[in-house]
């Protein structure tokens, strides 16, 4: 944590320096941001007791994911939803953010990394908040997030996969025709952790620094095998097939299948 005092004049260069970490709850957005965190020319928040060391929770500009119902659900709620339209974008909310993060930062690096999962459908705000930043979506199978998810959420796997697909559907709509995007599938950055973040570091300008960052390969498995499990006429089989019904065409453009879920496109 930067102890030096704060000067927040500059909100227009301190933007520019912004990474925007997005993606769902159990999507990998904690390595991916703790592989960010360990470049040399990067701060990013660590042991600030908050969960996942996540920036919603240690600012006060806008409320965080659980004011929308949480994992799993707010995305449903269009007041998550936040773009350039947002009464919150405005100057003394720019700087508001940049004193509030700041206190994790060493606000010396070149670049600052923030990572909230709800920054998923926030990108217009974030970018209009502040022009510059750059933005990491890392995205991992629904299948496998849905069946993460559900502990918390305890809705359906229909509801579960529904949120997933709208979600996503929203991010890419809010940022197509920009390029201070990049999207990283987890099940590829698992495979290549050090390729996978030499692409980030290229994408944020940085040199390429190898992570030492331990990552599990076998991320999805167990959620495969527990999704085909279920039975085709048991409540849970019922629950599984309306989803691959209702949210496979829908799943396809992101490289999913709720069918067959080992695939990769």
């Amino acid at each position: 944590m930067s102890q030096a005092p704060l000067d927040v004049s500059d909100t227009a260069a301190i933007g520019q320096r912004m990474v925007f970490v997005c993606g769902l709850h159990r999507s990998g957005t904690s390595v991916v941001h703790r592989c960010l965190r360990e470049h040399p020319e990067v701060s990013g928040f660590s042991d600030t007791g908050v969960p996942q060391d996540e920036g919603q929770f240690l600012q006060t500009v806008y409320p965080p994911g659980r004011a929308h119902g949480g994992p799993g659900r707010f995305g449903f709620d269009p007041k998550a939803h936040l773009t350039e339209d947002s009464p919150l974008v405005n100057e003394a909310n720019q700087r508001k953010l940049i004193a509030e993060w700041g206190r994790y930062w060493d606000m010396s690096s070149p670049r600052l990394v923030e990572k909230s999962p709800p920054n998923l459908v926030r990108t217009r705000f974030l970018r209009a908040m502040f022009p510059g930043a750059r933005f990491v979506v890392v995205m991992r199978h629904p299948v496998a997030v849905a069946g993460a998810t559900q502990k918390w959420s305890k809705t359906p796997l229909t509801s579960l996969v529904h949120h997933w697909v709208v979600c996503h559907e929203t991010m890419r709509a809010d940022v197509e025709g920009f390029d201070d995007v990049t999207e990283l599938r987890y099940e590829d950055f698992v495979l290549d952790p050090d390729g996978a973040m030499a692409r980030i570091h290229e994408h944020l300008g940085l040199p390429h620094v190898p992570t030492t960052e331990p990552v599990r390969r076998e991320i999805n498995a167990r959620y495969f095998a527990a999704w085909k499990a279920r039975r085709k006429y048991d409540p849970f089989g019922i629950d599984r097939r309306i989803a691959e019904r209702r949210f496979e065409e829908r799943a396809q453009p992101f490289g999913y299948s709720l069918t067959d879920p080992e695939s990769q496109a």
